[in-house]
């Protein structure tokens, strides 16, 4: 299999304005599919490195796997380029590679479902074996099994019909619906919510064991649940979700067209690390994935949408498209974070934030409601006067690509045009008296010998 071809200069500067045409988000995520396609060729090879075992089991999965990929690969390529196939397959390799086979066994085990998922989507009968972990079975991107069973459960899948016979227990009978959803009668059975409206239904999982860590986790249990959402609360992300998306068409064509990225939403028990408020995240492994706690309102779910999926697509950009050589080495001063950043975490961090002043001035001018517009200016100048601040750096940083001074400029382009038209004066001072404090608290802290 060949690499993926890179973006043309065309496509960088639709990027770097923070927007894309179709075709251009399509060849982002055509580079990251192919990409989930080299990485389980890898973890498939490494399958022997696995305890004898594990290994056994994992190749009967294997060929299941491969045999519906080959059957129906539309079909079955829905859950090999899930997002959290992706944060699975990486760390599940990583492990095989570095010789952890307690950890890798452990990991091994969600192939199995993997597998009876694929090949259940792609229409075929099969009788194989798979691992129960943690009192879940889950089917990625189907839905999950609880059980209070440990070891392994048998699956046979007959004409549209799947049987899970667990040891002591009754058999579990799923179908699908005339949707394509499997459904069953068994309480035991949790089917995966659904979001629809945008431009493609969107899953959110609470189920799937692949699931990436959230960033900044201090907690266990800041982390997914590690039980089925209530349906009280999955009823709150459709309604938030509903209302989130005239917000996101209404903050410009870019933001409502990028949620083709997007497959599927994991709720977080709480934001992470112990904060207050709303926090999301992403993981490179995962493309497509958005990890979030319950925003506050559909406005700040809206956002939270925007900003993580500008990192999506941002670092699909750099796999195609290397912008720079810089070093990671946390120097820069970010003014929306307390911290010193690496020059690739400032470059992500301004491209979200000047993303999310496009989003915040649109809103400001699309509103009806005087308070939802004055938050929305307040905000627009905060992330505006933000990105203006880094962008001298990101773009004096000696070490970027011919792609990244492309992609940088086309940044800079479209901050220019966002300065007009002019937000209120008092939003702008207090935004410029905010990003003046920030700046003297951060450099009597961090300043010495970094480069702002």
């Amino acid at each position: 299999m060949t690499g993926p071809a890179p973006l043309d200069g065309d496509q960088l500067a639709q990027l770097g304005r923070t927007e894309g045409a179709p075709t251009t988000l399509a060849a982002l995520a055509a580079g990251q599919h192919t990409h989930r396609m080299l990485l389980l060729r890898v973890l498939l090879d490494a399958l022997p490195a696995a305890p004898a075992r594990a290994a056994t089991l994992a190749g009967e999965h294997a060929a299941l796997l491969e045999g519906a990929e080959r059957a129906a690969p539309e079909a079955a390529r829905r859950v090999l380029f899930y997002p959290l196939t992706g944060s699975w397959a990486e760390r599940c390799a990583h492990r095989l590679a570095t010789g952890a086979g307690r950890d890798a066994t452990r990991d091994l085990a969600h192939l199995g479902g993997l597998a009876a998922a694929a090949a259940l989507r792609a229409g075929l009968d099969f009788r194989v074996r798979v691992s129960v972990d943690g009192g879940r079975l889950a089917l990625p991107t189907l839905g999950a099994l609880d059980t209070p069973t440990s070891g392994h459960a048998e699956l046979a899948a007959r004409h549209d019909r799947l049987t899970v016979r667990l040891p002591g227990e009754a058999p579990v009978v799923l179908r699908p619906d005339p949707a394509g959803h499997w459904r069953s009668t068994d309480p035991r059975w949790r089917a995966l919510h659904t979001l629809d409206g945008g431009p493609r239904p969107v899953l959110l999982d609470d189920l799937d064991p692949g699931r990436p860590a959230p960033a900044r986790a201090a907690l266990p249990e800041d982390g997914p649940p590690r039980h089925a959402l209530r349906p009280a609360e999955r009823d709150h992300w459709s309604r938030l979700w509903h209302e989130a998306l005239p917000l996101l068409r209404l903050g410009g064509a870019a933001r409502a067209a990028e949620l083709a990225l997007l497959s599927c939403i994991v709720p977080l028990l709480r934001p992470t690390g112990g904060h207050g408020g709303h926090t999301s995240s992403t993981s490179a492994g995962a493309f497509g994935a958005v990890l979030a706690s319950t925003p506050p309102s559909a406005a700040l779910l809206a956002a939270g949408l925007t900003h993580e999926l500008q990192h999506a697509k941002l670092a699909a950009v750099g796999a195609l498209n290397p912008l720079h050589h810089q070093d990671d080495t946390p120097r820069h001063w970010a003014p929306w974070r307390p911290d010193p950043r690496p020059f690739d975490g400032l470059l992500h961090g301004a491209y979200a934030h000047l993303a999310l002043a496009g989003f915040w001035q649109s809103l400001a001018l699309g509103l009806e409601e005087p308070g939802a517009r004055d938050r929305a200016w307040a905000a627009y100048c905060r992330c505006h006067t933000q990105v203006g601040a880094v962008l001298p750096t990101l773009r004096a940083a000696r070490r970027l690509t011919d792609d990244g001074r492309t992609f940088l400029a086309a940044m800079a382009e479209r901050h220019r045009r966002l300065a007009s038209p002019e937000p209120p004066r008092g939003h702008l001072v207090r935004a410029r008296a905010y990003l003046e404090t920030a700046w003297a608290v951060w450099s009597r802290q961090h300043a010495r010998g970094t480069v702002t």
